[in-house]
């Protein structure tokens, strides 16, 4: 992808993360939802689809991701674009549940800002890598990560690919979002026993 095309889907990316799901992430930490969020955004000009968070208090199947995909059927379909026409951003990378729901839709991608071990290690929550080990037998970052379904894209890779003069800004932003997503996460740990989500 040229330079300028990058910076410009990292700066749809994160305006995504930050004005469009994390407000809806507040809400639902609130009510007692992990920190997982998604959106869908279109290919052609980046305009957002849909954002949605975590609802995991009112079905435990409702990942960020899955909450999502679930609203996007809720759609009319005569105005629900095709999901070969979106890109899928995943605030944290995707579980297996959701790579395979994100599979089952048909979308061709999927870009995300935390990883498995930021979850596990940052966010306290390991279930996803604990399910790849012991349902899969797959280690951390093992899963085919570009396939004939699917490319997936790590944002701070994306960073990273950058000229080093380019990434600074970027840095600095990933920093501030983080810095959202660990004051929700503290919420959501000091909440969490008063929910009956099987895996807290």
């Amino acid at each position: 992808m040229p330079r300028e095309d990058r910076n410009a889907l990292l700066a749809t990316l994160f305006a995504t993360l930050e004005n469009d799901i994390l407000p809806k992430t507040r809400v639902g930490v609130a009510a007692g939802n992990k920190i997982f969020g998604a959106a869908l955004l279109r290919k052609s000009d980046h305009s957002l689809v849909l954002a949605e968070t975590n609802n995991e208090t009112e079905n435990p199947l409702w990942h960020g991701e899955v909450h999502c995909l679930k609203r996007f059927y809720e759609m009319p379909a005569d105005v629900r674009p095709a999901t070969s026409d979106l890109i899928f951003l995943s605030t944290h990378e995707p579980c297996s549940m959701c790579l395979s729901a994100i599979t089952w839709a048909g979308f061709d991608n999927f870009y995300y800002f935390f990883s498995h071990e930021d979850s596990r290690d940052a966010f306290e929550i390991p279930h996803d890598l604990k399910i790849l080990k012991e349902v899969f037998t797959l280690d951390a970052g093992e899963y085919n990560k570009s396939n004939a379904f699917w490319q997936s894209h790590a944002m701070m890779a994306m960073i990273a690919d950058l000229p080093e003069a380019d990434r600074a800004p970027w840095l600095e932003k990933a920093k501030s979002i983080a810095a959202q997503y660990d004051a929700l996460s503290d919420q959501y740990q000091d909440g969490k026993g008063a929910n009956d989500i099987p895996l807290n």
